[in-house]
């Protein structure tokens, strides 16, 4: 049984101001001061912080102390927040709108909102490496090793290049999947995976939270494309829209509104199949999957 609606309500209120806490705390005195405006100004934007929440419920299933996974939760954040940096500029998507506010590139420019999401990457990484006392290095290695496949070639920068190529033409089911495996699903199959090494997890519940992670990256996309479609700017706090204006190949435009629910509606429930062998110590994932269905935003 997943949690009820009231607890589980109360667990992403908590962990969401842990998150909070943890991310105003996570930048330094970086000089120049501008820099670190820009860097605070995207990072501490607000969301659902549902990567890093991701993170810290995987920590506990699979027996850890989510505490300790919790630089981590911060360094996902801050490689999140870099791709919506750069996703955002002209070069690439070209948005002005970000979580309800302009854009880290309309209010300062190109160069430093480039130069922002560089040092949120590298600032990752010294979240997992140096700061992430109580954790035994094999796991912090472990750790790294995946957050660089995650950040690079192999995921979101490869899901990137291909949705520009894309733009405009016809796309097929595979590799829209492939775009949206790698640009979304990439990053949320390390959150569950990374916050699982941090405890130690054995490769069959790795390999578990993989399945769960894929299904509902991809569910994830699904309902971003609906809402891009139903939603408007105000209530998704980025520009509606945009995609249609773009010519991508969505969901939608591919499968129809209906089938684009159903498919959604199926990863969930495969994802969700895939850590039930956990029992009550899934709940929360298992409520978080649910979340991102029936999200609105």
């Amino acid at each position: 049984m997943t949690n009820s609606n009231s607890d589980f309500e109360k667990y992403l209120r908590e962990t969401k101001t842990i998150v909070e806490e943890a991310l105003d705390f996570s930048l330094g005195p970086e000089k120049p001061d501008i820099l670190r405006e820009s860097m605070r100004y995207s990072l501490l934007a607000g969301g659902k912080r549902i990567r890093p929440i991701l993170c810290l419920a995987s920590c506990s299933l699979a027996g850890g102390d989510p505490k300790l996974a919790i630089p981590t939760a911060v360094a996902i954040e801050m490689i999140h927040t870099m791709s919506l940096i750069h996703d955002d500029l002209p070069a690439m998507d070209n948005d002005d709108l970000r979580r309800g506010r302009p854009t880290n590139h309309k209010v300062y420019g190109d160069a430093l909102a480039i130069l922002s999401g560089d040092a949120l990457l590298t600032r990752a990484f010294e979240m997992v490496s140096l700061r992430s006392p109580g954790v035994q290095p094999e796991r912090l290695i472990k750790v790294v090793g995946e957050l660089s496949l995650v950040a690079g070639a192999p995921g979101l920068v490869g899901g990137q290049v291909v949705d520009l190529e894309c733009e405009g033409k016809q796309v097929d089911l595979e590799t829209l999947e492939y775009i949206h495996l790698h640009k979304t699903g990439a990053l949320l199959k390390a959150c569950v995976r990374t916050g699982a090494m941090i405890a130690g997890a054995e490769e069959n519940l790795l390999d578990s939270l993989t399945t769960y992670a894929e299904g509902i990256g991809l569910a994830f996309q699904i309902i971003d494309d609906i809402l891009d479609l139903t939603s408007s700017s105000e209530t998704l706090g980025k520009t509606a829209g945009k995609d249609l204006l773009a010519d991508k190949t969505t969901y939608p435009k591919l499968l129809g509104m209906e089938e684009s629910k159903n498919r959604a509606l199926k990863l969930v429930e495969n994802a969700k199949q895939a850590i039930r062998p956990w029992g009550k110590d899934a709940n929360h994932l298992l409520s978080l999957a649910d979340f991102i269905t029936n999200r609105d935003r």
